[in-house]
């Protein structure tokens, strides 16, 4: 082989290893670009997820709230009528003392 075929194929075997490089970091920017992608559509979908999940909660919490209130508010009714009944005897026992304190 001659000198100026050593350095033909220097010059080639040079060419196609920086192709190959090309190529190369073409590929990992697809990659990378795609992993981003990826990632941006994982990240995403768990926002989504824990929004959902959250919304679930937060409905379980106020349905739950609103039926204890609700018992809380019929066990006052209760006690207010227990009371108000309670009551109606005394009130005439009340006016008579009150009426008597005023006479005396």
């Amino acid at each position: 082989m001659g000198r100026e075929e050593v350095l033909r194929a220097i010059r080639q075997a040079e060419s196609e290893a920086k192709q190959t490089i090309a190529d190369a970091e073409s590929k990992a920017a697809e990659i990378v670009s795609k992993a981003r992608l990826t990632a941006t559509e994982i990240i995403q979908a768990g926002r989504s997820d824990s929004e959902a999940y959250a919304q679930t909660k937060i409905s379980e919490a106020r349905s739950a709230a609103e039926s204890e209130a609700q018992k809380v508010s019929k066990e006052g009714d209760s006690t207010i009528g227990s009371i108000h009944d309670g009551g109606e005897g005394s009130r005439e026992v009340a006016v008579n003392a009150v009426l008597d304190a005023f006479r005396s």
